[in-house]
C-alpha cells in the first residue's frame, strides 16, 4: 500500500506541468499564425515552417534529452526545460525578423521535446505499479488542459486586443506556466530508478519508503536492481534480437501517433474552421474542451479496460470520423456542422486512446536499463513525423484539397489499429519489470 499518495500525486503533477507546456505551445501557434503570415509576408511554405520550424527544435531536445537525463538525472533535465522554455516564449514574442522569429521557435522546440521525453519517462520510474497507467496519462491530460488553456487565451486576445500584433501577446504569455513547472519542480524528488542506476542507493530507497512502506521499498530495490544490472548492456543492444523487437514496436507506435494527423488539426484548427464559415476561434475552443473531456475518460479506463482495446476503439473511431471529414471536402459541403461534427469525433476518439496511452505503453516496454536513451531515440523519430505533417498540411490543404490530406490520416488510423491489434502486448496492472521479463528483455 502507498504511504503517501499526497508525496506521489505531487511530484506526477509537478512532472506533468511539463505536459502543459507542450500542449501550450502546441495549439497557441494556431492562434497566431492569423497575424504572423501577413506580419512577415509568408506564403504557405512559409507558414508551414512557422510551425514545422519548431518541431526541428522537438527532436534534437527528444534526441538528447535521455542521454543527458542518463547523466545529470532527470529532474534536474526538468529544470533546464523549464527556464529555457521560458526564455523562448519571450524570445518568439519580439521579433521583427522572421528569421530571428525561428530560431526561437527552434528553442522552444528543443524544450518540448526534452519535456515530451522526460516527464512521462519520470512519472514512469516513480509511480507504483498498480496506478501507473493513470499517473502517467495525466501528463496527457496536462498536454490537453495545455491545449485548451492557449486556445481560450487565443480567443479572448483575439476578441479583447486583437490588431496585427496580438500574436506577441499570445506567444509571450507562455512563460507564466514555464515559471509555475519550474517551481514545483524544486519540491520534487529525483527518480529512484534513476538514483540506483547511480548506485545512490540510500538516496533511492529513503523516495521508495515514502511512496509506498519499507517492505515494499526493498523488493523494489531488488527488482529495480535486476532491471538496471548495466552488466552492462551496451546501447548497441537496441538492435539486437527481442530487444530489437521491443525497440522497433514502442518506436512504431511512436510514429503512428503523429501520422495520424493529430498535429495537423492541433496546429491549423482555426485554418480549417475559416472554411466553414464560424467563428474558427471559438470551434477551435470546443476541440479542447472535447480534447479535455475524453482525455478523462481514457484515464478512467487505461487501468480498468487495459491499453490495447482503448488503442483499437480510438484507432477505428479516428478512421471512421476522418471518413466523414472526407466525404465534406468532396461534397462540398464545409459550411454547417459536418465539418465541426466530424473533427470532434476525430478528437474524441484520438483523446481517449492514443494520445495518453501511446506513452504509456512505450515507457512500460522499454527496459530500465536504457529507457532514457530508448525513449529519446522513439520521441525523435516522433517529432521527425510531427515536422512532415506540419510542415506539408497548409500546402496540401491549399493546394491538392482537404479529402486527399484527410484520406492519408484516415487511411493511417486503420493501419494503427492493425498494427495496435496484431503486435501490441497487454501491460494493464503489470511492473516495469515484469513486462520487461515477459518480452524478454528484462
Amino acid at each position: 500500500m502507498m504511504k503517501n499518495i499526497t508525496f506521489v500525486l505531487f511530484s506526477t503533477f509537478a512532472a506533468a506541468l511539463g505536459g502543459l507546456l507542450f500542449g501550450f505551445d502546441s495549439s497557441v501557434i494556431s492562434g497566431a499564425l492569423q497575424s504572423i503570415k501577413p506580419f512577415f509576408g509568408l506564403d504557405e511554405v512559409g507558414l508551414g515552417f512557422s510551425v514545422s520550424s519548431a518541431v526541428i527544435g522537438c527532436a534534437i531536445g527528444a534526441g538528447t534529452a535521455g542521454y543527458a537525463s542518463d547523466l545529470i538525472g532527470r529532474k534536474k533535465m526538468l529544470l533546464i526545460t523549464a527556464i529555457l522554455f521560458a526564455i523562448s516564449s519571450i524570445g518568439t514574442a519580439i521579433p521583427n525578423s522572421f528569421a530571428v522569429f525561428v530560431i526561437f521557435r527552434v528553442l522552444c522546440g528543443i524544450s518540448i521535446g526534452a519535456v515530451s521525453v522526460l516527464s512521462p519517462t519520470y512519472i514512469a520510474e516513480i509511480a507504483p505499479a498498480n496506478i501507473r497507467g493513470r499517473l502517467v496519462s495525466l501528463n496527457q491530460l496536462m498536454i490537453v488542459i495545455g491545449i485548451l488553456v492557449a486556445y481560450f487565451s487565443n480567443y479572448l486576445i483575439k476578441n479583447q486586443i486583437g490588431g496585427e500584433n496580438d500574436w506577441r501577446v499570445m506567444l509571450g504569455i507562455g512563460a507564466l506556466p514555464a515559471l509555475l513547472f519550474f517551481l514545483a519542480l524544486l519540491s520534487a524528488p529525483e527518480s529512484p530508478r534513476w538514483l540506483m542506476k547511480k548506485g545512490r542507493n540510500s538516496e533511492a530507497e529513503k523516495i521508495l519508503v515514502k511512496i509506498g512502506n519499507a517492505e515494499n521499498a526493498q523488493k523494489e530495490i531488488a527488482d529495480i536492481s535486476h532491471g538496471i544490472d548495466e552488466a552492462k548492456v551496451p546501447v548497441s543492444e537496441l538492435f539486437k534480437g527481442k530487444m530489437a523487437k521491443v525497440f522497433t514496436l514502442g518506436l512504431v507506435l511512436a510514429c503512428l501517433q503523429q501520422l495520424v494527423g493529430i498535429n495537423a488539426v492541433i496546429y491549423y484548427a482555426p485554418t480549417i474552421f475559416e472554411k466553414t464559415g464560424g467563428d474558427e476561434f471559438l470551434q477551435t475552443v470546443m476541440v479542447g474542451l472535447v480534447n479535455l473531456t475524453f482525455t478523462f475518460v481514457a484515464i478512467w479506463l487505461i487501468d480498468k479496460v487495459g491499453r490495447k482495446l482503448l488503442m483499437i476503439y480510438g484507432s477505428a473511431g479516428m478512421g471512421v470520423s476522418l471518413l466523414l471529414l472526407i466525404f465534406a471536402f468532396i461534397t462540398n459541403q464545409l459550411e454547417g456542422y459536418l465539418v465541426l461534427i466530424s473533427i470532434l469525433g476525430y478528437i474524441a476518439s484520438f483523446a481517449a486512446s492514443l494520445a495518453p496511452i501511446t506513452w504509456v505503453v512505450v515507457t512500460e516496454i522499454f527496459p530500465n536499463k536504457i529507457r532514457g536513451t530508448a525513449m529519446s531515440v522513439a520521441i525523435a523519430a516522433h517529432w521527425s513525423c510531427t515536422f512532415l505533417v506540419t510542415q506539408t498540411f497548409p500546402y496540401i490543404l491549399e493546394k491538392i484539397g482537404g479529402q486527399y490530406a484527410f484520406g492519408i490520416f484516415s487511411a493511417l488510423s486503420f493501419f494503427t489499429l492493425f498494427f495496435v491489434w496484431k503486435y501490441i502486448p497487454e501491460t494493464k496492472g503489470k511492473s516495469l519489470e515484469q513486462i520487461q521479463a515477459e518480452l524478454g528483455v528484462g
